[in-house]
């Protein structure tokens, strides 16, 4: 396809309509249009409406500036250096609107924009040109993204040609400047460009070429995965913290054992999870650890079935098995049950802690579930109330359950619990369990203070 010539397909030959649209995208759509600027949707929200599926989020694209869109919308905060973005806050949703950029920049655009008095457009604007706008690594990483360009610019610059698809509100058309649509009806991840280029520019584009293979159930263009075999290793130069957000993506969304074997076979896992990896790869007994996978397939159920998964317990069960071996090995050396557990999960966390940057807090709760393990085979033991008001507690009997369906062992033990608590609902704190609370004051009646009474022979 000819890039300066796009594909346009209009309304009668697509499926997407005005009804399938979030309200408040479409409300945004048409007041950037009234107020003279081009809008479009953009990414994933395109492609998914285009299969029929529900989109997760909308995202919008404009030739409005940041401080454009800002003095646009009340309700606008401006996010973000490496990519300059304005969130559009609603009730029930966050709507993000990007401005096109260019994937090249432009030196006499940026002499012309440092030539503008910063006070003619705001704080905002200030704000914009205040850093480099675009920036890159000695090794070609893309450290800063704010050069703005047109809607051609911009469907380059992107990762996949999946995800360079425009909705053009004024006309209802789709605009695809990168063989998106042919690449969409053939079920192809494809980079736009030179896949070495782009995944060296953000290496976290290797995940979402394996996130969004395993979530549509396509395949990886050639070229696209021999790239990423290649570059596997480069993944480790991502942040910390933003790569504990994709593998969330990754075995969160319903399909995360699909996802385990891609990143597997990619070497993305082990240059994700090193020691868990080489650990993996061995046996265990003679028996090879197929846990993950069935853990996985376990989660996967039921996010598919509509049901919530919190990340400590997809941590946990990831990586429980390992962290019993470990607990073991402690064991052996004599520590304690607890510490067992401290010990394995301290040392968990240091092989990590160069790649995934768990949070503190779900670490504390994957300790809960990992250290609970043990109190359940006391039915019900001592102070049982008390048990069940733990913190973790829930996750941790999810755990005990999911891992007996897998492993055969101990399965009558969580239907007993689960049958103690039906029988023993937890009380509220302060309140002794099978008490009844005393029924509220009725509205509206307020109770008289008593006046005290003078010390003395007062009458």
């Amino acid at each position: 396809m000819n890039a300066n010539q796009p594909l346009i397909i209009p309304r009668a030959e697509h499926p997407i309509s005005r009804k399938m649209l979030s309200p408040n995208a479409l409300r945004a759509l048409y007041r950037l249009r009234d107020n003279g600027f081009t809008a479009y949707l953009v990414g994933g929200c395109v492609r998914d409406l285009l299969l029929g599926r529900e989109p997760k989020d909308f995202d919008l694209v404009t030739d409005a500036t940041p401080g454009q869109i800002k003095r646009l919308f009340r309700n606008c905060r401006l996010v973000g250096r490496r990519f300059r973005l304005a969130h559009l806050h609603f009730a029930d949703e966050i709507l993000e609107v990007a401005t096109f950029r260019s994937a090249v920049p432009d030196e006499a655009d940026e002499a012309e924009a440092e030539a503008v008095s910063p006070a003619a457009e705001g704080n905002a604007a200030k704000e914009e040109r205040r850093s480099p706008r675009h920036l890159k690594s000695e090794e070609g990483m893309l450290l800063r993204d704010n050069v703005f360009g047109t809607p051609q610019q911009d469907a380059l610059r992107r990762d996949f040609t999946v995800n360079a698809l425009f909705y053009n509100i004024a006309d209802f058309s789709i605009i695809d400047y990168t063989g998106g649509m042919a690449d969409l009806e053939s079920g192809v991840i494809r980079t736009i460009g030179e896949p070495a280029i782009r995944f060296t520019e953000d290496p976290v584009r290797m995940l979402r070429a394996v996130r969004f293979a395993a979530m549509l159930g396509f395949s990886v263009e050639a070229a696209t995965w021999d790239a990423i075999l290649g570059q596997s290793g480069a993944i480790a130069m991502a942040s910390a913290p933003r790569l504990y957000e994709e593998i969330l993506k990754l075995f969160l969304l319903g399909e995360g054992e699909k996802s385990y074997q891609l990143l597997r076979q990619t070497g993305l896992f082990a240059a994700l999870f090193p020691g868990f990896s080489d650990w993996l790869e061995r046996e265990t007994d003679n028996f090879p650890h197929t846990r993950v996978g069935q853990a996985l397939d376990r989660i996967d159920s039921r996010v598919q079935g509509g049901e919530k998964v919190e990340p400590q317990l997809l941590l946990a069960l990831m990586f429980g098995q390992y962290l019993e071996e470990k607990g073991e090995g402690f064991r052996a050396r004599g520590a304690n049950l607890q510490q067992a557990v401290d010990l394995a999960i301290a040392e968990l966390l240091e092989e990590l802690s160069a790649t995934v940057q768990v949070p503190g807090r779900v670490v504390g709760l994957v300790r809960h579930i990992i250290g609970y393990q043990h109190r359940f085979r006391k039915t019900p033991g001592r102070h049982p109330q008390s048990f069940l008001k733990r913190p973790g507690f829930a996750a941790a009997l999810d755990y005990l359950c999911i891992i007996g369906e897998i492993t055969g062992r101990e399965r009558e033990l969580g239907g007993w619990w689960h049958k103690y608590l039906g029988e023993n609902p937890i009380a509220p704190a302060g309140q002794p369990a099978g008490e009844e609370s005393a029924p509220p004051p009725a509205a509206g009646k307020r109770r008289r203070r008593r006046r005290k009474r003078p010390r003395g022979g007062g009458a």
